[in-house]
């Protein structure tokens, strides 16, 4: 899993290109197409709560998981500033727990690309399984191979702010399907009446799955693949595709009558 912590204090800031209520717009569309209007709905990898804030606003009993404390900490203060009612959690995807079932499970932003390794990505699919209600939907987006390989590559990316700045460097290892990017930061600090800039260094890593290889592994874990669109359409991926979404639904459980 990538290592957020420095990079929390600056990430909205540098997210602030992410047409984040466009995103939300599409999400909450999917949703009611499968009649999804209200109750509980899980977000794996919330980040710093920028989805989960706009999914409450829309009618939805929101908890969020993720496993950086430091982003989970700006996801409270926003929480502090709307009075959403979101419950935050600190877990790592990949084992978490909850109370109960819920109707839905989201998880965007590419947050299931850091899963790198399959039988960790198979544990996430069976806990969402096992979590979600009878017949439950399941929607996650997911980079492609073609972004990893045409599009971010063997690239260096730099924004230089007056609050912070960025150096991106980007790998991507083809046989492998691991994409690799060292994140330089420089976040200015106040010492002794003098604004001085701290450099913090993180690696991130996140792999490029086949969709094939995803439909497996949810139907391994129990699930039922139902369909897949390239992101903010209702089209079918195409060659050039830059970000997936896939929907799948529960399956094992016996509704109540």
């Amino acid at each position: 899993m990538g290592s957020y912590e420095s990079f929390a204090r600056v990430y909205d800031l540098f997210m602030d290109n992410i047409p984040y209520d466009e995103w939300c717009g599409y999400l909450i569309g999917l949703l009611k197409e499968y009649n999804i209007d209200d109750g509980l709905v899980l977000e794996l990898g919330c980040g710093t709560g920028s989805v989960t804030e706009r999914l409450s606003a829309a009618g939805y009993d929101m908890i969020g998981i993720d496993n950086s404390m430091d982003m989970l900490e700006i996801a409270m203060e926003k929480k502090e500033e709307s009075g959403k009612d979101i419950l935050y959690l600190l877990q790592d995807m990949r084992e978490f727990e909850l109370y109960g079932t819920v109707k839905a499970v989201v998880s965007i932003c590419d947050s299931m690309n850091y899963i790198t390794e399959e039988e960790d990505l198979l544990e996430v699919f069976r806990l969402v399984n096992n979590y979600l209600d009878p017949r439950g939907i399941f929607i996650f987006d997911m980079n492609t191979k073609y972004k990893y390989e045409e599009i971010l590559g063997e690239n260096t990316i730099a924004e230089n702010r007056e609050d912070a700045s960025f150096i991106w460097d980007n790998y991507y290892d083809e046989e492998e399907q691991i994409n690799e990017y060292e994140l330089a930061l420089f976040i200015p600090e106040e010492h002794k009446d003098e604004v001085l800039y701290r450099k913090y260094e993180e690696v991130h890593y996140q792999r490029a799955y086949d969709l094939e290889v995803v439909k497996g592994l949810l139907e391994q874990a129990g699930m039922e693949f139902v369909t897949v669109y390239d992101a903010f359409t209702r089209k079918a991926p195409g060659a050039d595709s830059q970000r997936v979404y896939i929907i799948a639904r529960e399956k094992g459980k016996h509704p109540e009558k």
